[in-house]
């Protein structure tokens, strides 16, 4: 059965530290952990107001991991910047509001498909994967391969929030469609956000999908498990979602 890998996001270990101004806990001593838990990517987002993660936090995540980084960003042009500075091995680009708690949907390709054409190519002549974190949605799914970008990330979120069986099966079939239709056009597929130890297993269970990027929850787990098991036992839900 092909595996599915875990990408953690660390930004809320940063959100903690930040609360009190302190220098702890430590984003990077989070992100090893991580890595030495099994986590093949560790995700971080650099927001316009940097209310979690910082400047220096991602330059020094990506000098020190051993891993992956895959860089969230907006569409802004400082953020644009920094992005081709660092160098990540992967940007997922990701609407963004000043005033949201989290990200609220997915990428509007339409309204920004003319400024995605031109940076899409610098990206790959820097060596950077680029992927859309866009809404489960078949012309969405089609804007994204015209584009020409490495993959999608599949929003989610109105999954994860579902209360009833009908509307979490309507929901899972977005998805599931969406992920058919990205590897069928050539893209790699990842999928997260609200996901967590209850919800994962139907997602994972998706064979188009190769990756999982999931923050808050395991953050939330660890306040009273520990990373490293939190993260171990995520990883065991979704390798018995492929293999069962």
């Amino acid at each position: 059965m092909k595996e599915i890998l875990l990408g953690v996001n660390i930004d809320h270990v940063a959100t903690l530290r930040n609360a009190r101004g302190e220098k702890y806990p430590s984003v990077i001593e989070a992100a090893l952990c991580a890595e030495s838990a099994g986590a093949t990517s560790i995700v971080s987002h650099l927001r316009e107001d940097r209310r979690h993660i910082k400047d220096e936090d991602i330059f020094l995540l990506k000098k020190i991991i051993t891993t992956k980084l895959n860089m969230e960003m907006a569409l802004n042009d400082e953020i644009i910047k920094i992005s081709f500075d660092l160098k990540p091995h992967k940007v997922t680009l990701v609407p963004e509001k000043r005033e949201e708690i989290t990200t609220e949907g997915g990428l509007d390709i339409k309204k920004h498909k003319k400024l995605l054409k031109e940076l899409i190519p610098e990206y790959k002549r820097n060596g950077i994967e680029t992927f859309l974190f866009i809404e489960p949605d078949i012309e969405m799914v089609k804007l994204s391969a015209e584009i020409g970008v490495t993959g999608i990330e599949l929003h989610t979120g109105k999954y994860a929030n579902a209360q009833k069986g009908e509307e979490i099966e309507f929901e899972f079939k977005k998805i599931l469609y969406s992920a058919k239709k990205g590897v069928d056009l050539g893209l790699k597929v990842a999928a997260g956000h609200g996901l967590d130890y209850h919800n994962v297993y139907k997602i994972a269970s998706i064979k188009e999908i190769y990756e999982l990027n999931i923050g808050f929850s395991i953050i939330a787990h660890s306040i009273f498990y520990g990373l490293e098991t939190s993260i171990k036992e995520l990883i065991n839900i979704m390798y018995r979602a492929r293999n069962e």
